[in-house]
């Protein structure tokens, strides 16, 4: 079994929309690339997520959002985010707004994620974005205990990371 077959089947997708928002990127010639959970599994021993994260070229948002719903995605425009979903697929899509993370585009590159080819943050960004998140009290603590462990799997794949690391969180991972 392949990833993408066994990341759909998890996803319970009768449509691998992760193909199609790959198709969209494309026929949009938008810049963007993955981050958080699947930005890091790209660098990292992968862990199953629903959750797939990217930054695109803000200017380019709405055009994405007009080629998802022709495309019969749902589109949810929240503060911080734009969320695509598909009926008949688990999978959700997030088009992050922060714009922070524009910063993130010119370091991207071609990784394979579960067999899919996509463009990823760099490695240093994937970890900024993790710290960022972790760093956020105001997230659930569950959504901060994974954020914690997906920087946990980045250190322990990449231990040159460490020194990356604030010393509040460098010392919760002795």
């Amino acid at each position: 079994m392949t990833g993408k077959n066994f990341l759909n089947r998890v996803a319970k997708g009768k449509k691998d929309i992760i193909q199609i928002l790959l198709s969209i990127l494309q026929r949009t010639d938008c810049a963007y690339c993955v981050i958080d959970g699947f930005g890091v599994n790209a660098y990292a021993e992968p862990v199953v997520s629903l959750d797939l994260d990217l930054v695109v070229v803000a200017d380019r948002i709405s055009d994405i959002q007009a080629i998802a719903r022709a495309e019969g995605m749902k589109v949810e425009e929240f503060e911080h985010s734009v969320n695509l979903s598909m009926h008949g697929s688990d999978l959700r899509v997030q088009l992050q707004k922060d714009n922070r993370y524009q910063d993130f585009l010119p370091h991207r590159e071609q990784r394979n994620v579960l067999g899919y080819t996509m463009s990823v943050a760099g490695l240093h960004d994937v970890l900024r974005g993790k710290v960022w998140a972790y760093s956020d009290e105001t997230r659930r603590k569950s959504e901060r205990q994974k954020d914690l462990s997906d920087i946990m799997r980045l250190v322990e794949a990449h231990p040159e990371l460490r020194g990356r690391l604030p010393s509040k969180i460098a010392s919760l991972l002795e």
